[in-house]
């Protein structure tokens, strides 16, 4: 067996290992009063009842692509079956995908309840659990993502003989597996979180003048399920869909500017990684001071220091000749990445101006709070734009395309623990509800805020980082798709260039508008039947009586499931119709569009929404006359607008363009240079 898959698969493996051992610590905390575990079952049901509808929508879609791959790629004159191979990958990259998000939102569903009764001992206490239960997510999604890249390397190259380069176009199936899984899982879970989450803000906080997560609310239970589908299992699978975009791209543009060596060091240095990640885990403590963020990034910047110290060693021992350039693109990779997340910070946080501005501007009612939620997030769009550039020239200047998709695999080297800080937000978030709703003094309230607080900001900071990676995983498969369709150039003075770059520039804006809008009718359901509730069942506002939670999570499944399958077809469906009807130059155009308005939408949706969420929490801490003031419900509706920007649209473009990308690659030799024209 080769030794370079050896090191990657073992490395996968202790991923995994990693993955439940920290799964079988966090099931050893005691779960708390009898009423926690009641409500905490009521979110795990509400959770898996949802996955497993979306499961069996997505294995629909799952069949048919699989179907359609085999026959339009399979070429039966030679021996090596592209479209079965192709199909096959396809088939494992799906599952794997949904398995990183099915074991992930499974730990996080039986953490949240182990991490409010935690925090009644302790902050540090609580932190750990929901940390690990971050760790779990992390590290499974790198481990499997690893692990099915080796493996079916292993199969069709070392094993079956089958040529790197009708490998490489093989393997490309298993991103387009996690591609697909994760536009449904990002779409189908963010509707189904900010349906709720708006739901219960507004009638709840601004008509009824109750607290969040009050077991009063009858949306509070579909609430808490929507932060484990939307940021739990829909993060997962979003960034398990950057890694392996990024790895398999890496591949094949090393295959043709350094050989084999060039193939297996994207490989190399994402099982490196891993291992580095789970030595931050153990980096990540509270000091006596309690700093949670200086806990989380302790962690987060041991890790990328050991990744900048292996990877030197390692690119110098697979590429000796070509070592400095190809280390430093993928050094430009792992900065860019980490001062994206550091920018959004800055526009996402309470802590700083931007947001502290949005909150001033509350005082004067909720259209004064959008005007200027919309305007930071314009204005968030500039320095992260700035930093992409410089990483893309940097990147290309040392190392050409090749340097670009090393910087990718840089930037998401250290997933495992960045993801883990991630995810740890909506566990820290959910253990708030569940302090809440269950009973639990202030002062236990006090430390899940606190939790939820750096939750809030670490996923901010997930978002802009997703983005980052996005564009530039995006940037090395829109490369490789430029190989695949031997396109030198792509010349802006042929019409149906231009055609393809007006129609990829625009369906970022089409794919929002059907992602808001979806949400916005889920809401009005939600809305409807909290009212309903509230007015036709007698003690539920005294709190006598109890509300029919199963009800408004049925609402958000229901929609959810409905409305994921037209966007996620839309990815699938237009770049093969401009692929056939235009040619492959005209789909350039389109992927080069796409990639440059979805970033920008992307980051100021996610970085508007991030903000208004923030100033509302900011007025909650006792600004502006704190909860219940006029300011605090111009707040909470700045809110409840940025919902679906920051967990439903603005996550879900950066699928969209990896996707397209995805599919184009796959697709390119079927595609003729001027199309049916």
């Amino acid at each position: 067996m080769n030794s370079y898959l050896v090191l990657t698969i073992t490395a996968s493996l202790a991923s995994l290992v990693a993955a439940l051992i920290f799964s079988f610590l966090i099931k050893k905390k005691e779960e708390g009063t009898d009423k926690m575990k009641e409500i905490a079952h009521s979110i795990y049901e509400g959770a898996m009842a949802f996955l497993k509808r979306e499961y069996k929508v997505i294995s629909i879609f799952i069949v048919v692509l699989a179907v359609v791959l085999f026959l339009f790629l399979d070429n039966k004159d030679t021996s090596a079956h592209e479209g079965l191979l192709t199909a096959i990958s396809f088939i494992y990259g799906a599952l794997s995908s949904l398995l990183a998000g099915y074991f992930g939102m499974k730990i996080a569903t039986r953490a949240n309840v182990r991490t409010a009764n935690s925090a009644r001992n302790s902050l540090a206490e609580a932190l750990t659990v929901a940390f690990r239960s971050g760790a779990v997510m992390g590290l499974t999604v790198v481990g499997l993502g690893l692990l099915g890249i080796s493996i079916l390397f292993l199969v069709f190259f070392v094993w079956m003989k089958i040529p790197v380069d009708v490998v490489l176009n093989v393997v490309t199936g298993f991103s387009l597996g996690a591609s697909s899984i994760a536009l449904f899982a990002r779409v189908g879970g963010g509707i189904y979180t900010k349906a709720a989450d708006v739901g219960a803000d507004l009638v709840g906080k601004v008509e009824s003048g109750i607290p969040e997560d009050d077991p009063r609310n009858p949306a509070t239970i579909a609430d808490n399920v929507g932060d484990n589908v939307g940021d739990v299992a829909g993060m997962g699978a979003d960034l398990f869909e950057s890694y392996v975009g990024s790895i398999i791209s890496a591949m094949i543009l090393g295959a043709v500017a350094f050989g084999l060596n060039g193939v297996y060091l994207p490989l190399l240095l994402s099982a490196v990684g891993i291992i580095c990640s789970i030595i931050g885990t153990f980096l990540v403590k509270v000091n006596k001071k309690g700093h949670i963020h200086t806990a989380l990034k302790s962690g987060l910047w041991g890790a990328s220091f050991l990744v900048i110290i292996a990877g030197f060693f390692l690119t110098k021992a697979i590429l000796p000749e070509n070592y400095v350039g190809v280390f430093v693109a993928m050094i430009i990779g792992l900065i860019v990445g980490v001062l994206i997340g550091l920018v959004t910070e800055y526009y996402t946080s309470f802590d700083y101006k931007p947001v502290q501005k949005l909150a001033d501007s509350s005082e004067t009612g909720a259209a004064t709070t959008i005007i200027q939620g919309l305007a930071l997030g314009y204005k968030s769009t500039v320095i992260p734009v700035i930093l992409i550039a410089i990483g893309i020239f940097g990147a290309y200047h040392f190392a050409g395309l090749y340097g670009i998709a090393i910087a990718a695999v840089g930037m998401l080297s250290t997933l495992g623990i960045s993801l883990a800080i991630d995810a740890y937000g909506p566990v820290a978030d959910n253990a708030g509800g569940i302090a809440e709703m269950s009973g639990l003094g202030p002062e236990i309230r006090q430390v899940t805020d606190a939790l939820d607080s750096a939750g809030n900001t670490t996923a901010a900071i997930g978002k802009g980082f997703a983005i980052g990676s996005a564009a530039l995983t995006a940037l090395a498969l829109f490369s490789a798709y430029s190989v695949a369709a031997n396109i030198e150039v792509i010349d802006l003075k042929l019409p149906v260039v231009i055609i393809g770059l007006f129609i990829g520039t625009m369906l970022p804006f089409l794919f929002s508008a059907m992602t808001m809008s979806a949400v916005g009718r889920a809401a009005f359901q939600m809305i409807e039947e909290v009212r309903r509730q509230f007015k036709e069942i007698p003690g539920l506002m005294e709190g006598t009586a109890k509300g029919d939670t199963k009800k408004c999570v049925d609402i958000s499944t229901k929609a959810a499931i409905n409305e994921m399958i037209l966007p996620g077809l839309m990815a699938v469906a237009v770049p093969l119709l401009v692929g056939f009807i235009f040619g492959s130059d005209a789909l350039g155009g389109l992927l080069a569009g796409s990639l440059v308005s979805g970033v920008l939408l992307a980051i100021s949706m996610a970085n508007s929404g991030g903000a208004w969420d923030n100033a509302k929490k900011y007025i909650e801490s006792g600004k502006h006359g704190g909860k219940g003031s006029e300011a605090h419900k111009a707040a909470v509706v700045g809110d409840t607008v940025g919902d679906p920007f920051k967990d439903t649209s603005g996550p879900s473009i950066n699928i969209l363009i990896k996707l397209m990308a995805t599919v184009s690659l796959i697709f390119a030799s079927l595609f003729t240079i001027n199309g049916i024209f």
